[in-house]
């Protein structure tokens, strides 16, 4: 019979962190969540930094790594937008010059040899990605000019004075 059940003591029953929930009725249908969660209202889900820059790149990641590697004490909000703003546009701008080596080997798919290319036909690119070594990339097609064969000056005919010394075969 339900009055032999024990009632609970005092110390079993579900509080908030502050003490001042002691018991919530479930209504029905609700869905039964376990641990903190029970006692929270349900939040609005956030929008990622990501989307509200209007970036491709992860904010969040970014500046994660920016706190974990302890570059500096604190990190502010704006670094990892704007840190992730710039890798963004170098990421964009090396794709786009590899898209165009690619398109000019007639090639769909850009490999690392095309992304080598972008890299060293680009004066500011290449100075700055100057001590890189892309695997597969090969080099640059260069040919030194002193290894080229020497250009003579047009061909003089030949006299008539050593075609007449040349015997004819009859």
């Amino acid at each position: 019979p339900p009055s032999q059940i024990p009632h609970r003591a005092k110390s079993q029953i579900p509080s908030s962190r502050h003490g001042r929930l002691r018991h919530r009725r479930r209504p029905q249908g609700e869905e039964v969540r376990g641990g903190a969660q029970a006692w929270r209202r349900p939040q609005e889900e956030g929008v990622a930094r990501s989307v509200k820059a209007g970036l491709q790149f992860p904010v969040g990641r970014i500046g994660r790594f920016l706190k974990k590697g302890r570059y500096a004490q604190r990190v502010g909000m704006g670094a990892p937008v704007y840190l992730a703003s710039v890798l963004e546009y170098l990421a964009a701008e090396l794709l786009e010059l590899a898209g165009n080596a690619a398109k000019d080997n007639k090639k769909a798919r850009i490999i690392p040899r095309h992304l080598l290319l972008a890299i060293r036909n680009d004066q500011e690119l290449g100075k700055l990605l100057a001590g890189i070594t892309i695997a597969h990339g090969g080099v640059l097609p260069n040919i030194n000019p002193l290894l080229l064969p020497k250009k003579t000056a047009e061909k003089e005919p030949k006299s008539p004075k050593k075609a007449a010394k040349s015997p004819k075969k009859a």
